[in-house]
């Protein structure tokens, strides 16, 4: 797929994630799959380019291109300066944040909140394209504030007007925080309206989603995010199924013990492994999610706070699954909540 003058593998993009959309992840989904991953959030407040926290947001070293970096902020001047920061360190594309929901981003008239100001929108886009002129720029929106109020479509339009390179729409409002369902009827009007490729975002967890959502949208591309968690092989599942009309097996419980590991050791290299630990413990916790006596695991892996055990529990957990598997024949069945095989007892 050619995006904005890159050639990606696919039109499948990693959605930005707060907390979750680290190194080690967008490189795990970019393996296993994903054409394009979106750093999480960074900060436009100058004052924290130099936190620890930031400096690790912001660490693409190594990473298989093109490096989408977010950034986040209600101040156009300081999104500006933000943009400009990012792109001379080494991020090739530059996406704004006006999606996030969450009322500590809101609060501060960032993130969705942006969405009821609309001249307050096109003067952040129209400094932000400025200030990186050789860098293209992206947006990522909601429907709107809420259902009374959905300015989707009017926001595209800013958006194309002022130099945005492309859209991606999480099909809700912010008021709908994740509940429901999205709404891709909104996300088709969009497509309708602008000439820019238009990313669709929200609920897309299946092959069968994926392919459906592309058919009732005609977007450019899916962005997915919540899906990914714990299920990286989804990206893998979904361009196989696109490509071929058939759905890949899904990974036996060996297969999702190596990846398990590899994130694992990963996360411990880049934090360090205090808080590495720490971090690793939601991603197992996803890796197992479905499996049998996955919740008594996640309880115990809670309370472990150093890296060999946390190895060794996990490499227990499934060694007792292929223990399992090794007895039984004919006894995986899919785990519709989250794509994995569970080994159950005949």
């Amino acid at each position: 797929m050619q995006f904005l003058g890159f050639t990606l593998r696919n039109n499948l993009f990693v959605a930005p994630m707060a907390g979750i959309t680290d190194r080690p992840f967008r490189t795990l989904c970019k393996r296993m799959g994903a054409g394009l991953a979106v750093s999480e959030m960074v900060t436009s407040n100058s004052l924290l380019y130099g936190s620890a926290k930031t400096r690790l947001r912001a660490d693409h070293a190594g990473e298989q291109g093109p490096v989408s970096v977010q950034i986040a902020g209600a101040e156009p001047n300081m999104l500006a300066e933000a943009a400009r920061y990012n792109a001379e360190r080494g991020a090739q594309i530059i996406d704004i944040n006006m999606g996030c929901p969450a009322k500590k981003v809101c609060n501060v008239m960032a993130g969705s909140a942006l969405m009821q100001d609309e001249p307050l929108v096109a003067r952040i886009l129209d400094a932000v394209v400025r200030a990186v002129p050789k860098t293209p720029v992206t947006l990522k929106i909601r429907t709107g504030w809420n259902r009374v109020n959905k300015n989707a479509a009017r926001i595209a339009r800013i958006a194309e007007d002022c130099g945005a390179r492309a859209l991606a729409i999480h099909g809700r409002t912010r008021a709908d925080q994740y509940m429901g369902q999205a709404e891709y009827d909104t996300i088709a009007e969009v497509v309708q309206q602008v000439r820019i490729p238009v990313i669709a975002n929200g609920d897309i967890d299946s092959p069968q989603k994926a392919r459906d959502v592309l058919k009732q949208t005609g977007a450019a591309g899916l962005m997915i995010g919540r899906a990914a968690q714990g299920r990286p092989w989804i990206f893998r599942e979904i361009e196989h199924f696109l490509s071929t009309g058939e759905c890949l097996p899904a990974p036996l419980a060996s297969e999702i013990h190596q990846i398990c590991r590899a994130h694992q050791a990963d996360i411990h290299a880049f934090y360090g492994v205090d808080t590495g630990v720490k971090i690793a413990r939601k991603h197992i916790g996803w890796y197992t999610r479905g499996l049998p006596g996955s919740s008594a695991f996640r309880h115990a892996m809670n309370q472990i706070d150093s890296p060999e055990a946390q190895s060794a529990a996990i490499d227990e957990f499934f060694g007792r699954l292929a223990f399992s598997a090794e007895r039984l024949d004919n006894c995986r069945a899919l785990d519709k909540a989250s794509g994995t095989l569970r080994e159950l007892a005949a």
